[in-house]
């Protein structure tokens, strides 16, 4: 069992940077790969980026790679996504999720827990 919440959330402008956090609270968390989802107004929901349990494989969309940026400590059993050069088009409310493999495959269909969102905002 694991309790997710993100934050980090907000208003920022084009060109601008945020650095999403998602927390961890639970047992095991080093049995879970990590991905961020995001799902902008009328949209559909998507995957942004995809971490494995160890933080060794990441993956991204194509929309967001050479932007954004997945990592983990397990320390502290929380995972970041650095977002840079922001674009209008990334506004959605994005979420973390966790799903218990050692495949570092993130399939918004298949995760077992979800947090609850943090809303970004990209406008000027």
């Amino acid at each position: 069992q694991l309790q997710l919440v993100e934050s980090g959330g907000g208003l920022v402008q084009p060109g601008g940077s945020l650095r999403l956090s998602c927390a961890a609270s639970g047992f095991n968390w080093g049995s879970y790969i990590i991905g961020w989802f995001r799902q902008a107004p009328g949209k559909e929901r998507e995957g942004v980026s995809c971490i494995s349990r160890n933080g060794g494989t990441t993956n991204y969309a194509d929309s967001v790679k050479g932007r954004f940026t997945i990592s983990r400590d397990n320390a502290r059993s929380t995972v970041f996504l650095q977002m840079n050069n922001l674009k209008p088009e990334d506004t959605a409310v994005y979420y973390c999720a966790a799903r218990r493999t050692a495949v570092p495959v993130c399939p918004s269909n298949a995760m077992d827990y979800w947090g609850k969102g943090t809303l970004v905002t990209v406008s000027s």
